[in-house]
């Protein structure tokens, strides 16, 4: 999934002058069966040499034997089926990209890097896709039966503020492509941490939990917001403005739908 920078492929410049006169290993393929061997071939080439391939087959096959533990329900178990098949699929494609940025352009280029950082950001949007595919699969194991089958089921505050933090992230997202300082996960307008921790601790506040349990999860996200500081990450400013956006979101998110 990772993308990595191009670099020159020293073999292929040595060999540019004969390849016209070495004939080619690869033929155009004939018929269904030759289509279907390509297309196998290519699942296996991208295993032997994509490391996350091989980590999304092994996680694949350990779900697909749990669902079987876990005596899932046809609907569940399609759901985790759809999980699977899209994460190998933007595998696949990622690594395609990559291996065509690497053929147009075996040296480094800017735009060649933004491709693979793109393809890679692909896998990661649907790796997260998965899980919540997954989490909707198992609900029944987290909730009652009652609740896991209402139309409410989307408004719990477990629920809600898992949404309220996927929208605060997004938020986050969007504000820093457009004020284009710091990096995703390192400084920035503004801080992404504090806005997730600020989103968490408010969500306490709405669950039945004792008052020491909410002064605890406030606290916890306090501290998540000074270290930012004390590590030089994020100005006060930048950590103020995303326990604002955290804090505010979520509170809007539970006062509409909870």
């Amino acid at each position: 999934m990772t993308s990595e920078p191009t670099r020159p492929n020293e073999s292929t410049k040595a060999s540019g002058s004969t390849k016209a006169s070495e004939p080619s290993e690869f033929t155009k393929p004939r018929g269904f069966v030759g289509s279907l061997n390509c297309a196998i071939e290519g699942i296996l080439w991208a295993v032997k040499t994509q490391r996350h391939m091989l980590f999304h087959l092994l996680a694949a096959i350990l779900v697909l034997v749990g669902a079987l533990f876990l005596r899932l329900t046809l609907h569940e178990f399609a759901l985790l089926a759809l999980a699977i098949t899209l994460v190998l699929f933007a595998e696949l494609v990622n690594t395609a990209i990559e291996v065509t940025v690497d053929l147009v352009s075996p040296d480094f280029h800017p735009l060649a890097q933004r491709a693979k950082d793109v393809a890679a950001g692909a896998v990661l949007l649907a790796s997260v896709g998965a899980m919540v595919l997954g989490y909707l699969a198992l609900s029944r194991f987290f909730f009652v039966a009652e609740v896991s089958v209402t139309h409410d089921f989307m408004r719990t505050t477990g629920n809600v503020a898992v949404i309220s933090v996927v929208i605060v992230v997004l938020l986050v997202v969007l504000i820093k492509a457009r004020v284009g300082r710091g990096t995703p996960l390192h400084g920035g307008m503004p801080s992404g941490h504090a806005g997730i921790a600020f989103s968490i601790a408010t969500s306490v506040a709405f669950a039945e939990v004792g008052l020491l349990v909410i002064l605890l999860a406030w606290l916890l996200a306090g501290l998540v917001a000074q270290s930012r500081v004390l590590l030089g990450v994020h100005s006060f400013t930048e950590i103020v403005a995303g326990s604002l956006l955290g804090i505010l979101t979520t509170l809007v998110m539970h006062l509409m739908f909870h």
